[in-house]
């Protein structure tokens, strides 16, 4: 005979209401009564009836996750991390890309083709906050990055400017002062790149060094050839850093590449930081310091909102704000410069 909700919580000591809390990952239970009914769903065999469950509440079982692009390490890993924690909640994951597009991501917000999925978590590049809130009301929606959609749609995030701030001031304490910013994207209405642009120049005011235009390179995208190609752009104007803080860890490992092209030592003649805490860092050479997002964090919160909006739909809960944890990986690619005589130190970050 098959098991049964009540089965399991009468043998896990709780009610039928926490038990399907559990199976479905509907609301918040406490760790250790997580475990408890777990261990008594394991204990049992007990398998819910998922199409069945799904048919009565009007849902299909499926979300959506929208990334730029498949191939970027970064959403690669973040795209593996979202759909194992979404299995933990009986979901399956839908995955597109939209390269960028708003015409991809305006087409995945309406739902184009009927509507397949129950939730969308979607990182969106082109789309501006005023387009994002008129069309993420038909569903529950998680933006993941920069863009907000104010008053609809729940947003998780690492603080691109705290974490900018922090890669350029380890920059600044090795005593680097000609420090070069690579990932400017002026075409995009992502905030990304602008964010970290203000990172960067809070540290080096902090340091009383003006930022220096000559030493600011835009890209066309996030890829290493495009930090190979803004690399050699910096050493062939003249314009020679002293240490690279790229906006994300592949411009960094093209960068990297067009130093070594160029007879340059790294980290000796010139210091390299990335961003984005990629497997391949640790690989290059030399391995690359880096800022890592807890990108664990990111999928379990935006599957965590996007579960309390499709299962309490109707709950007066303002959309939330959630900025993630992030560290400064510290690799040979920066740490073993020495600081010229007489250098300044860059100073703690301002607090408040």
């Amino acid at each position: 005979m098959s098991s049964r909700l009540k089965d399991v919580a009468t043998l896990a000591g709780v009610s039928i209401r926490t038990v399907s809390n559990v199976v479905s990952g509907s609301a918040s239970v406490a760790e250790e009564t997580r475990a408890r009914v777990q261990a008594a769903l394991d204990e049992l065999g007990y398998r819910p009836n998922l199409a069945a469950r799904n048919l009565r509440a009007g849902r299909t079982g499926l979300i959506g996750l929208a990334i730029p692009e498949l191939y970027s390490p970064y959403f690669g890993e973040l795209a593996s991390l979202i759909v194992e924690a979404a299995q933990h909640r009986s979901w399956t994951v839908v995955i597109d890309q939209t390269f960028g597009s708003p015409e991809a991501e305006r087409r995945l917000l309406e739902g184009t083709g009927g509507r397949m999925v129950d939730g969308l978590i979607i990182s969106p590049w082109s789309l501006r906050p005023q387009e994002l809130t008129a069309r993420a009301r038909d569903i529950p929606v998680v933006l993941l990055g920069e863009q907000r959609a104010p008053g609809v749609a729940d947003r998780v995030a690492v603080d691109n400017v705290l974490a900018a701030d922090e890669a350029t001031t380890h920059l600044l304490e090795t005593g680097r002062r000609r420090i070069a910013a690579i990932g400017l994207q002026p075409q995009l209405h992502n905030d990304t790149a602008r964010q970290r642009l203000e990172g960067y120049h809070r540290a080096l005011r902090r340091a009383g060094l003006p930022p220096d235009e000559a030493l600011q390179q835009p890209v066309r995208a996030l890829h290493r050839e495009d930090g190979a190609r803004a690399m050699a752009a910096l050493l062939e104007s003249g314009a020679r850093p002293d240490a690279v803080f790229a906006f994300s860890d592949e411009l960094a490992l093209g960068a990297l590449h067009m130093a070594h092209e160029h007879g340059l030592r790294v980290p000796d003649d010139l210091a390299v930081v990335g961003f984005d805490g990629i497997e391949d860092a640790r690989y290059a050479h030399p391995p690359l310091t880096t800022v890592v997002p807890d990108k664990k964090q990111i999928a379990e919160r935006a599957l965590q909102c996007l579960a309390d909006r499709i299962y309490s739909p109707a709950a007066a809960v303002p959309p939330l704000d959630i900025a993630v944890p992030h560290h400064l990986e510290v690799r040979a690619s920066t740490s073993a410069a020495t600081p010229p005589t007489g250098s300044v130190p860059a100073g703690p970050p301002p607090t408040g």
